[in-house]
């Protein structure tokens, strides 16, 4: 009987306020969805905030492999409503993140000092089923399907004790969704996985919001050049007449110490290799392509001694580094306000993807939230930011 208790019964809103997509390309639709009680080793809980991402996009386009219908979104913040068997780390309650890349602390990567990307996540391919191959959604008498085991478009999600991160109580739950996904893939893959030196060249791939929090960690480490690359002409972008490769090189003299790709496309990524300083120079790829990209280089030009280095969560064992997050940003070691550009409604969720999709935003907060990150505050001109 106390175990029950603990699980809690399954949930069916009052409201619709679950948005199913319920094939590729489909609009969101706002739906009562019955969420069941979590099971062993899982923790239900009630998003707070969550942020809209590309990769949700990727995968609501069919871009990345993912199984439909499901309840999209990954990157949220909420509070323990109840708890399965066996689960140790968090009570009801207690305030969290939920993380698409678990930390289950026995697979090789999780053991290994350099891994972070979980052999039980869910992302390459997806299932969209939870870690016992059954979900807790059901909508209209259909199975939803989770998204990579997060499903944060929703009011309740049930997710993998190894997914989920307890956070300080005094974390303002309507920011903080954004230290479960863009701050650690961009501010981390600055200052955790390149390690930006002081005085360094810094060239960044895309101005959204994984590569706004790259600029962060850049000028947080100390970089004397950023230069940023984007296309949307509300970033002041140059109309150029050459490859934007060229311009970096004209700009740098033999190319950048550290090149950040944060789009997500093999064009991009090849810019970003060829910005690179071909004798140390390090090219980090953040972006995730689509499925079935696949990157071409030069064998020849590798052997020079340039780094090609692919990014996930800025490296960061997630269960054991997120909560440090929160408490560097509750003691204004980073500041993460600026990455937040609009705080919308559960119901304006559409209004959420048609500003992102045409660049007005960098990163949302719904109510439930979504969340990215504001082009100003972030680049001063002292620490020599250039838009090309």
């Amino acid at each position: 009987m106390e175990r029950e208790s603990q699980a809690g019964s399954a949930l069916s809103a009052q409201s619709p306020t679950r948005a199913v997509a319920w094939k590729t390309g489909s609009t969101l639709a706002i739906e009562e969805v019955q969420v069941e009680p979590p099971k062993a080793q899982e923790v239900r809980i009630k998003v707070i905030s969550t942020g809209i991402c590309g990769t949700d996009d990727h995968a609501l386009k069919g871009l990345l492999s993912a199984n439909f219908p499901l309840i999209p979104g990954h990157e949220g913040a909420g509070i323990v409503e109840s708890i399965g068997k066996g689960v140790s780390s968090m009570k009801p309650g207690d305030k969290v993140l939920i993380l698409i890349i678990p930390q289950c602390r026995e697979c090789s990567a999780c053991l290994h000092p350099e891994g972070n990307f979980c052999e039980k996540q869910d992302v390459l391919p997806s299932s969209g089923l939870m870690l016992d191959g059954t979900s807790r959604f059901t909508c209209k008498g259909k199975k939803i399907y989770h998204s990579f085991r997060a499903s944060t478009f929703t009011e309740y999600t049930v997710v993998p004790e190894i997914a989920v991160a307890k956070i300080d109580a005094a974390a303002p739950m309507d920011k903080v969704s954004i230290i479960s996904c863009e701050v650690p893939t961009g501010y981390g893959a600055a200052v955790n996985s390149a390690k930006v030196t002081r005085g360094s060249t810094c060239v960044v791939f895309g101005l959204g919001g994984i590569g706004s929090a790259i600029v962060m960690g850049c000028k947080a480490s100390g970089a004397s050049r950023i230069i940023g690359i984007d296309i949307n002409e509300e970033k002041f972008p140059r109309n150029l007449k050459k490859p934007v490769q060229e311009v970096v090189m004209e700009m740098t003299g033999a190319g950048a110490d550290f090149a950040f790709e944060a789009i997500g496309l093999t064009d991009t990524m090849i810019a970003a290799w060829d910005s690179c300083h071909r004798s140390y120079g390090v090219c980090l790829i953040v972006g995730l392509a689509p499925s079935s990209s696949k990157l071409s280089l030069k064998a020849s030009e590798i052997v020079s001694g340039r780094t090609l280095k692919g990014v996930c969560l800025g490296d960061y064992k997630t269960r054991d580094c997120t909560p440090q997050l929160v408490i560097d940003y509750l003691q204004n070691k980073i500041n993460i306000d600026p990455l937040i550009t609009h705080q919308l409604p559960f119901d304006q969720l559409h209004k959420a993807f048609e500003l992102y999709h045409a660049g007005k935003t960098k990163r949302f907060t719904y109510i439930p939230l979504f969340g990215k990150v504001p082009h100003q505050p972030i680049f001063s001109k002292r620490r020599k930011m250039h838009t090309i």
